[in-house]
Formats: C-alpha cells, structure tokens, sequence
C-alpha cells in the first residue's frame, strides 16, 4: 500500500522534536522510522510524572542528536566518546543518583532508569558506559569519607574525569565472591595485586573503583579502593571483543530456559494436568526453536570450520533443525496453544501416529 501527500505529527510528550512524516517522497523510509520513533517514545512515558517527563524528553533529544547519527563510527573505528559524555553531563547525566553538594543531579533510580532508557535510544554501549561511570561516583559519594567525596566526585559528576567498576577477574565473573586479587595495607597506603578483565572504559578511565580482597575468603572479605589512572604498577591489556562472551551468555540463556520450561511441561504430563497439552506444545515450540538458536549461533561461531564433518557442531545443527519438524511441526504447536483446544488435542495424537508408523530407517 502506498500513501501519498505530507502529514506533520506535532511532537507529544516524551518525543524529542517535532517529527514530520512525509510520504511518497524519496525521504519516507526514514521519515516512517521517525514516527515509529515518535510512538515509541509517546507510550515509553506513560505513567511518568511532569518531572520525569521533562528528564525523558531531554534526553531522548540529546540521543537523537549528539549520539545516533556518531553511533556506528564509535562501533567500527572503537572510539571512547569523550565529547559526547561531557555534554551529555552538562546535562546532569555524569552524576544522576550523586548527591547535590558534590555536583550531582540528585536524582531517583527511577528517574535515572528513564533518563538511561531513552539515551540508550542513540547508542547502548554508550549508555551502558555512561550507566557504569554514575555507579562508581554513587559508589564513591555513598561509602567515602567527606574528603573522598569531595575530591573524586565533582570531577567525575561533569565527566572532566571519566571511572571504571572493576570487578570481572579471569577466573571469576559473576561469582564475586570467589576474586582473587587482593589489597594489603602498608603504613598509610594498600598494596595491590591482580588482574580485572572486561573493563568497560579499562585504559580510557581516569578513576578505577576495584574490588579486592582485604580479608578472608567470601563476600564479607571484599573491599572496595579507588586508584587512579597513573599509579606505579597499573597496566592495561589490549581491548577486548566483549561480543563473543556476550553470544555464550545469551546462548546459555536460552538453553537452561528450553530445560525449565520441558521440566515444567513433563510434571504437568506425569501429573495428568488439564492444561498438560498446551504446555507440552509450548515447550516442543520453545525449546526446539530455541536449540536450534543456540546451535546456528555456534555453527557461525565456528566460522568455515562449522561447516566441516571433523567438526561436531555440523551435525548439532542438523539434528536440532529435524527436531522443528519430528512429532509434531512447530507451526502446528502454534495451533495447539489455543486453551480448551479439542482439536489440539486430536491432532496432537494423530501427529504421534503417523509417526510412529513412519519407516524411521529412511533418513529425514
């Protein structure tokens, strides 16, 4: 369908600039993509106060501006926004949740997760840095001393100083309670050894909140140090391709949900459970799709390799695509999700049948 003429959708609440959406011109893919924009933002500020309204629409506008149109640069060319973030914490967005005295901005967590929400809209990685920065001068502002308080966070609330949460060792990541590097004090100073890994700003930084070990071993041995960039004996590796781990995770992700929600379908089986049918079609829908996710993704991981019969992974791929298919298609698990199906429940039966009639000596 093709819709001709000029409309202009004056701006609402919560959208960052008047949008004008101007189709049958060379300009409408782009101009739609603006309206969707503009819908988008008008729903994300449903259930806001004025304030947090005013908070959302200030930073929408500044992602549209200062971050979407550098977004791709910054990916390819690897580069640390550093004009971007200042102005961004001209705006209040160095120090959102910090304190007034210290030059932050004094606000809630909800406020600050609208304001993260639309500047995520111009760039995620970005944000994310910019997410972790105010987690270390709160960090800094909640738990130190006047003095540290005064001399570390104004620097950092106006981005005149840029800071890095260090916590990820290689050999513990999410399990925390299990790093490694430890702190010993020495007269008036502490002495530190260790290694952090995937450091958001790691290099870049001017002001690192590390978590080290200053007591025994568990969570309540661990303490918290500031070190600043410049200190004899800190170093930083190459920079790390963060992608790779992330995929692993969303992969693991995916797996262990297929697990929960087969588990879930088998008790409601063994149980004779009125909803048992739809629940098994869920879970044949879910985790089949999903394990051939995981298995696609791994087979690109592989690259050309993946492709090759000395690698495993080719037949993982090809096993778990027939399984879409084997007892039951997932688009007619589609069809079974319906409550109260008679049909469902024929069909499904009918499905096992045929199958087990099959000559399962032929290949597939």
């Amino acid at each position: 369908m093709r819709v001709t003429g000029v409309r202009a959708y004056e701006a609402g609440e919560g959208c960052p600039a008047s949008v004008f959406l101007l189709l049958g011109e060379k300009k409408e893919k782009n101009s739609f993509l603006l309206y969707v924009t503009f819908l988008h933002n008008r729903i994300a500020s449903v259930g806001l106060n004025e304030d947090q309204k005013e908070f959302q629409k200030v930073a929408f506008d500044f992602a549209a501006r200062e971050m979407a149109p550098n977004m791709a640069e910054w990916d390819q060319k690897e580069l640390f926004p550093v004009d971007a973030m200042r102005k961004a914490a001209q705006l209040g967005f160095g120090g959102v949740y910090v304190r007034t005295d210290v030059g932050g901005s004094g606000l809630s967590r909800l406020d600050t997760s609208v304001i993260f929400e639309a500047l995520a809209t111009g760039c995620t990685s970005t944000t994310a840095y910019i997410s972790i920065h105010n987690m270390c001068v709160w960090m800094i502002d909640t738990f130190g001393n006047e003095e540290q308080r005064h001399r570390f966070c104004p620097p950092l609330c106006t981005m005149e100083k840029f800071a890095s949460y260090c916590l990820t060792e290689p050999g513990s990541g999410s399990d925390a309670a299990s790093l490694l590097t430890s702190a010993k004090r020495q007269g008036d100073h502490y002495i530190l050894n260790g290694s952090k890994a995937f450091i958001s700003g790691g290099g870049e930084s001017d002001i690192y909140v590390v978590m080290c070990r200053t007591g025994g071993p568990g969570p309540k041995g661990i303490s918290c140090v500031v070190v600043e960039k410049g200190t004899p004996g800190l170093s930083f590796g190459k920079k790390e391709k963060k992608y790779l781990q992330f995929k692993l995770a969303d992969m693991a992700t995916r797996l262990v949900a297929s697990r929960l929600i087969i588990r879930n379908a088998a008790v409601a089986l063994q149980e004779e459970r009125e909803d048992a049918v739809a629940l098994c079609s869920m879970a044949k829908l879910f985790a089949t799709d999903e394990c051939f996710a995981i298995c696609n993704q791994a087979l690109q991981m592989h690259g050309g390799y993946g492709y090759l019969k000395d690698y495993a992974v080719q037949q993982y791929v090809r096993d778990s695509r027939v399984h879409q298919i084997l007892e039951g298609s997932v688009c007619g698990c589609r069809t079974e999700h319906s409550p109260g199906s008679q049909e469902a429940l024929h069909c499904h039966r009918g499905q096992q049948r045929s199958d087990e009639d099959a000559d399962l000596s032929k290949p597939v």
